[in-house]
C-alpha cells in the first residue's frame, strides 16, 4: 500500500472501509498528504488492529 494507491480511489476506499467497520467516521479516515502515519496509528487505536493487519485490509479493498 502506497501513498498514490491511497489518494487514487480514497472516497471509494473510505466507502469499502466503512462498510467493513461501522464504528469509523469521515474523521477518522481524513487522508492529508503527509498524514498517512497519523491515520494509520488513529485507525489502529480504533479498530484494535496492527499495522500489517491494517495493511492487509487496505490491499483487500484496492
Amino acid at each position: 500500500m502506497n501513498t498514490t494507491e491511497i489518494k487514487g480511489n480514497w472516497n471509494e476506499q473510505k466507502g469499502k472501509l466503512k462498510q467493513k467497520f461501522a464504528e469509523l467516521t469521515d474523521n477518522d479516515l481524513m487522508f492529508e498528504e503527509g498524514q498517512k502515519d497519523e491515520m494509520l496509528g488513529k485507525l489502529q487505536i480504533k479498530l484494535g488492529k496492527t499495522k500489517e493487519e491494517l495493511h492487509k485490509i487496505f490491499d483487500s479493498i484496492l
